[in-house]
């Protein structure tokens, strides 16, 4: 059935872009997935940033059954009891600042969608800025914010997207300054710029406060609170996109919470589902007044399901009554400390960097030159891989050779502990092979 499977796969499906595997998968729990001849891999990369609370935690699963009992989908007009109660928990619980009025859809993509949508129609504006190395989705307006890759062959994006080069203390754009110098001068000039083109019609700027697929930069705290500066100068809505920084994985609630600066628009998915697909986006109670006086619209199927209101309140009271939040913190500390150790013993790991379960570790041919070893990050992977360990790189080439560790929350040390030992062993076959080319 397996072999027969894994051609209906080959003959049958399209093929979507990002890394893929030679088998298909089972099963999933904790931090193991399981693939179609049953061997077990380390997930570190918690389903690409989703299974925060670990793959099918009991949780979850209960949840999916309660809503079975009670119901999957409404008519959109009709607001399940659970899309009430999950955004009362996150407004009285989770939310930063005066961020009270939550909509609930599917995806991080919607979310953008939903946020760049509210901006517009609240500033009346359609000018966006936003950074070099984010990601925001692959729908029209988030594909168009969206600059860490992936941009070429599908036509003309939205008009109106503006960059401002993200920060990046280890490979700064202004070397020789520290790196809140480097990234304050990086968003002046930026902002210079933007003013000498704008046709006086700003609408957002648009950050992940840790940027992940540029590379898991974590900019200063002055240079989100200059954004916030900026926004306000100009009439313009901040919006935080927390796909994978929200609930927890960072060390702390949400990335608000740890860089002190409140955004206009919070968007959220990811880490709110658990593994389901959940997302949802969060502005003040003034800004959706004025909105629904302007007759702000976004009614899709699936808007407000009760299934993934259901999961969401699993997912948060998980979080809360396992102190998730703190773990992440503890457990961060602890897995940077092995990757730094690591780094000691390595020439080729030129950084360690990020925030709580949110690493990233950057691979150099030197640390003198810093020049990326893709080559050797590639090869890596895969000999992880197949030594039971699942890690996501970053392969583009102007962006270094970064993997993006991120396990679920309730990760053990003894899971990092053998996911540390997977990767050095790995590392040091690699290295072996590349020399013997040589």
């Amino acid at each position: 059935m397996s072999d027969a499977l894994k051609q209906a796969a080959a003959n049958y499906l399209v093929r979507y872009g990002g890394d893929t595997f030679p088998n298909l998968f089972r099963s999933a729990r904790g931090t193991t997935v399981t693939d179609s001849d049953g061997r077990e891999y380390l997930d570190f990369t918690s389903g690409q940033m989703c299974a925060t609370i670990g793959h099918n935690h009991p949780a979850i699963v209960e949840a999916v059954q309660r809503a079975g009992e009670r119901a999957y989908h409404f008519f959109s007009g009709m607001i399940p009891e659970a899309v009430a109660e999950l955004a009362e928990t996150l407004a009285r619980d989770w939310l930063p600042g005066d961020l009270e009025r939550t909509i609930f859809i599917n995806t991080g993509s919607e979310a953008t969608e939903v946020a760049l949508r509210m901006a517009k129609m609240y500033t009346d504006g359609y000018e966006v800025l936003a950074l070099g190395g984010s990601w925001h989705g692959i729908t029209g307006a988030a594909s168009s914010v969206s600059l860490a890759s992936d941009r070429k062959g599908y036509g003309v994006p939205a008009p109106g997207v503006f960059v401002i080069p993200e920060p990046n203390a280890y490979r700064p754009y202004i070397p020789g300054a520290t790196d809140e110098e480097a990234a304050l001068a990086n968003l002046d000039l930026a902002l210079r710029m933007f003013d000498m083109q704008s046709a006086g019609r700003g609408a957002a700027i648009i950050i992940e406060p840790v940027i992940s697929a540029g590379g898991v930069l974590v900019p200063p705290k002055a240079f989100l609170q200059a954004l916030r500066k900026a926004a306000d100068d100009r009439g313009m809505l901040l919006i935080f996109d927390e796909a994978q920084t929200a609930f927890g994985r960072i060390g702390t609630r949400t990335g608000s919470d740890y860089f002190g600066v409140v955004p206009d628009i919070m968007a959220m998915s990811k880490t709110l589902g658990g593994g389901l697909p959940l997302a949802a986006v969060a502005t003040t109670a003034e800004i959706e007044e004025t909105l629904f006086e302007r007759h702000f619209t976004y009614y899709t199927s699936h808007v407000s399901d009760p299934l993934g209101a259901e999961v969401g309140l699993a997912v948060l009271k998980v979080i809360t009554e396992e102190r998730l939040v703190e773990r992440a913190g503890v457990m961060g500390a602890y897995l940077r400390g092995r990757l730094e150790d690591l780094q000691q013993r390595h020439e080729v790991i030129g950084d360690v960097r990020g925030l709580g379960l949110l690493l990233g570790v950057e691979l150099v041919r030197d640390r003198a030159s810093r020049t990326p070893a893709h080559r050797l990050g590639a090869l890596t992977t895969t000999k992880c891989f197949e030594n039971g360990l699942s890690m996501n790189i970053r392969r583009r080439p102007e962006r270094g050779s970064v993997w993006r560790i991120a396990p679920p929350l309730t990760v053990s040390t003894d899971e990092i502990d053998r996911a540390v030992d997977i990767l050095e062993r790995s590392l040091r076959a690699s290295l072996d092979e590349l020399a013997r080319e040589h």
